[in-house]
């Protein structure tokens, strides 16, 4: 059993590879050449920082729920833009679907999805704040501005960045394929996906747990056990949802009110919770 699961997991990982080394190969290079200009950009973005910081999530760029999470604790940015950031980033969820050779209509789905809740979030996150506080603003909080990107995405040569990432997340793909594969074969695909499926709430309600997990491991576990059909579409996207890799992480670190990252972190878990559970009643599939 463990022997069959070993293999098993090996051969997925090995097929897997090359595509995923393409995949972080274009990413890091977009890494290099984009993600100062879109710092920028979010920081001029005013009352279209919603809309762009969802849009911009979406975007493969490592380290940028990071950046947010800087901006955010500097007062550059506002709520709402932060809550669009964290809802609409996919972390490793992006390249797997590729490298599983996902249709490119069916990943498209998925994005726009992610990046419509971050928006729609953001805006009314902002909305709630402006009626609350009226016109007093936030002070800036420069001094509180500094890198905590623990991918360390930007620096360096591109290859060495790419082989380091790919090599970080195929053996992430084994241990997850290889614990997979031994809870399937203990239990069943059937009776597995089958138990999932019939929780409509119970599901959404554990991947957003899942998500909140501040590591790639995170999304990684929740694309993988979707494309196994143990997930329903609804379940993955709730953990999706409330995962922002190491955003979170940076936030609670660069941050000094702890009670708001709370609530914060728990408004990322309800909208992924709500969010999921609305999916799973309604059949959604992509």
């Amino acid at each position: 059993m463990i022997f069959g699961a070993v293999t098993e997991a090996l051969m997925d990982g090995a097929k897997l590879l090359p595509f995923l080394f393409i995949t972080y190969l274009v990413m890091e290079y977009m890494e290099h050449k984009t993600s100062q200009k879109t710092r920028l950009i979010l920081q001029k973005s005013g009352r279209w920082g919603s809309t762009l910081g969802g849009v911009f999530g979406v975007v493969p760029q490592c380290g940028f729920s990071t950046a947010a999470s800087n901006l955010y604790a500097g007062r550059i940015i506002t709520l709402g833009t932060l809550v669009a950031v964290f809802l609409s980033t996919s972390d490793e969820m992006l390249p797997i679907l590729i490298s599983e050779h996902v249709k490119l209509p069916v990943i498209a789905k998925i994005l726009l999805l992610k990046a419509a809740v971050g928006i729609v979030a953001g805006v009314l996150v902002d909305l709630w704040m402006q009626k609350r506080n009226g016109d007093h603003k936030d002070e800036l909080r420069i001094e509180q501005i500094c890198d905590h990107h623990h991918c360390h995405c930007g620096e360096g040569n591109i290859l060495k960045s790419t082989f380091s990432h790919t090599l970080q997340i195929f053996v992430f793909i084994i241990l997850v394929s290889f614990l997979l594969n031994l809870v399937i074969e203990w239990i069943g695909d059937a009776a597995l996906a089958s138990f999932l499926s019939s929780k409509p709430v119970l599901g959404p309600m554990l991947a957003g747990v899942v998500g909140l997990i501040p590591n790639c491991a995170s999304s990684v576990v929740l694309t993988q056990l979707y494309l196994e059909g143990v997930l329903g579409a609804g379940s993955m996207i709730s953990g999706l949802l409330s995962g922002t890799g190491v955003g979170l992480l940076v936030l609670f670190k660069v941050n000094d009110n702890v009670k708001e990252n709370i609530r914060i972190t728990a408004l990322l878990y309800v909208i992924g919770v709500l969010v999921g559970v609305v999916m799973e009643f309604a059949g959604i599939v992509f």
